[in-house]
């Protein structure tokens, strides 16, 4: 009878986690195509990221405050309102054709993701039985991996036009042939925002009036903003956090352009390999993940796919031709349970309360998503992109801490190690 009560909730919990996903994987694709819609550098570019994980910075707190007075179901509709927004301010900006106004709609577009991401990850972990949590929320994400296969092949079709000029020919144009041309490929977004705005707003009015479980906190008392910090495993989460999602942004928005370099692949069939080649690994990776940990710690396996990614990392960095592309689709596969594992690690064995202020201070360490990959874009303008992927590499030695040591749970003087 519970496991009833709980399934419909979390079906529709878990559809969120394939929409945000979406969104989050078009930004792969809106990086090469702005990049040469604007004539970007590798770090003008990277700013699509930093403009989208800010606003998990600056939104985080404020998504755990409107959940814990008002509950998750409110910060879920909340989320989503801002999302459709977002998407749609998509067609005045390309209206313009400034980068800046970009900028902004992926800002609103990632303000809305906060929320949801605040909401759904919590949530998804109390819809069934406590001892289960880990898995379940690693299931619903995997969902959102499905989104990082379908998203770049989508993407790459609606978006990318295919059309590549070298800069001399660029050069050669006519100023009323070039700005039609480079107007020409910022239009290409409309169309796909678009229909993804409409399709978020139509799920927001169906969270409206479903029925779903809900908690507000008023009655329960929970640590302070301070005072939850010395839970160390959710210290440990937020490290690991901040560096994971540095990663995972970097190793993703550059694919497209580290095979063009690597591999001399064409932008199109680039955004194939990153759809059907990285992102099915991510999506197997999700589930082959989900299933080993029926038999081995959540924390250990973490530790152990962050090391391979340190190796995988390298060969990136230090190879050429197609094993490079084969190296970053096994990064895919094994970063692809770090983000739920280390998510549902930090708030382990936390109450409600805390759980939520938890949440919403794991969320803020997204911003790993805005710091880092302007840092490999600025290394790969001053050396090449491959090198770049020396940041990926730091941050995976990061996670594998963190599964090794950094999650145990203290609460006062008793540890209790998550690795058994």
């Amino acid at each position: 009878m519970t496991q009833n009560k709980y399934l419909f909730p979390f079906i529709l919990v878990t559809s969120l986690f394939f929409f945000w996903g979406f969104a989050h994987n078009l930004d792969p694709i809106l990086i090469p195509h702005l990049r040469k819609a604007f004539q970007l550098s590798y770090l003008e570019s990277s700013l699509i990221d930093s403009s989208v994980f800010v606003a998990y910075f600056v939104m985080a707190l404020p998504a755990g405050f409107v959940m814990r007075k008002y509950g998750f179901k409110a910060g879920i509709i909340i989320g989503l309102a801002l999302f459709g927004i977002g998407c749609l301010l998509f067609l005045p900006a390309a209206g313009t054709n400034q980068y800046i106004f970009f900028l902004g709609a992926l800002f609103v577009v990632a303000s809305g993701l906060t929320f949801l991401e605040t909401a759904a990850n919590p949530y998804a972990t109390i819809l069934g039985p406590p001892e289960t949590s880990t898995q379940r929320l690693n299931f619903a994400q995997s969902f959102n991996g499905l989104a990082v296969l379908m998203a770049p092949i989508i993407g790459g079709k609606l978006i990318l036009s295919g059309t590549e000029y070298t800069q001399l020919q660029l050069d050669n144009m006519t100023a009323t042939d070039l700005a039609i041309y480079l107007q020409s490929e910022a239009d290409r977004v409309k169309m796909p925002y678009l229909t993804l705005g409409i399709i978020i707003l139509v799920i927001a009015a169906i969270f409206f009036f479903a029925k779903l479980p809900d908690s507000k906190d008023n009655a329960e008392a929970g640590s302070g903003f301070r005072s939850i910090l010395k839970f160390t495993h959710l210290r440990g989460a937020i490290i690991a956090q901040f560096f994971y999602v540095g990663a995972q942004v970097c190793v993703a928005s550059f694919f497209i352009n580290v095979a063009r370099k690597a591999v001399n692949m064409d932008e199109r069939t680039a955004s194939e390999y990153l759809g059907y080649g990285y992102g099915a690994a991510f999506v197997l990776g999700r589930f082959v993940g989900t299933f080993l940990m029926k038999y081995y710690a959540p924390a250990k396996l973490l530790g152990v796919y962050a090391l391979i990614n340190v190796a995988l990392s390298a060969f990136v960095i230090f190879s050429s031709g197609f094993i490079v592309i084969v190296a970053l689709i096994g990064i895919s596969f094994f970063m692809s349970i770090m983000f739920p594992t280390i998510f549902a690690l930090g708030i382990k064995d936390l109450n409600s309360t805390d759980t939520k202020m938890g949440a919403s201070l794991i969320i803020m360490a997204i911003v790993g998503g805005a710091v880092l990959p302007p840092v490999l874009g600025k290394i790969a303008d001053a050396s090449n992109i491959q090198f770049g992927y020396i940041i990926p590499l730091i941050c995976f030695i990061v996670v594998a801490w963190f599964g090794f040591s950094g999650s145990k749970v203290l609460f006062g003087d008793k540890v209790k190690a998550t690795l058994i």
